[in-house]
């Protein structure tokens, strides 16, 4: 493949790339034909694209029993984002409990499924809400994706990091349903000081 596909596949800028072409620093195999440099990566010369599963599922999550009503809106929401985006076969999976507790059977049994090639959540703390990031590093890492379809919520990455800590420290002291509202006031607090 080009070294333009290459780099779009990767991640990378392709001026990188192409400079890492012409002082032999590449990675995988290359070979230059003519002007153009052609790359060969087995794990995507093999099937032409990473290696992915072929279901969609939407994951929907609320923290407390009390909030299920939440979950039907949820999931109607992401299946219409799901088909608007062409998928078929979409799986709405839904689960009661703390996006700061780890120990999600259904969210841990759709991640560990080879099968799964996309996952979409409404909101990145509907998957989790710390580490969102390695979650999604993961899956890029394996051929799989995330899809966020409102990730409006912290443009900074700064701001988002000290909201993760801030709400997973809350979570512990005052529990797992106040601490989102415990962490923003904190930060508030220190904004405006």
């Amino acid at each position: 493949m080009r070294v333009k596909e290459w780099a779009a596949l990767e991640g990378l800028n392709e001026q990188t790339v192409w400079k890492w072409c012409r002082e032999g620093r590449m990675p995988v195999a290359v070979e230059k034909a003519g002007s153009v440099w052609l790359v060969h990566d087995p794990k995507y010369e093999a099937s032409g694209a990473p290696a992915a599963g072929s279901r969609t599922v939407c994951y929907v999550r609320v923290s407390s029993a009390d909030q299920k009503v939440d979950l039907q809106r949820q999931a109607d929401r992401l299946k219409a984002f799901a088909l608007n985006l062409g998928a078929s076969g979409v799986e709405v999976v839904s689960e009661v409990g703390s996006g700061v507790n780890g120990k999600r059977r259904t969210l841990n049994r759709i991640l560990a499924d080879p099968t799964v090639g996309t996952i979409i959540v409404e909101h990145r703390d509907r998957l989790a809400r710390v580490n969102a990031g390695l979650v999604e590093s993961a899956l890029a890492a394996q051929g799989r994706r995330l899809i966020v379809v409102d990730d409006s919520e912290l443009d900074d990455d700064l701001m988002r990091d000290m909201t993760e800590v801030l709400t997973s420290l809350c979570a512990r002291l005052y529990g797992r349903r106040a601490a989102r509202n415990k962490a923003e006031a904190a930060l508030k607090a220190a904004l405006d000081a």
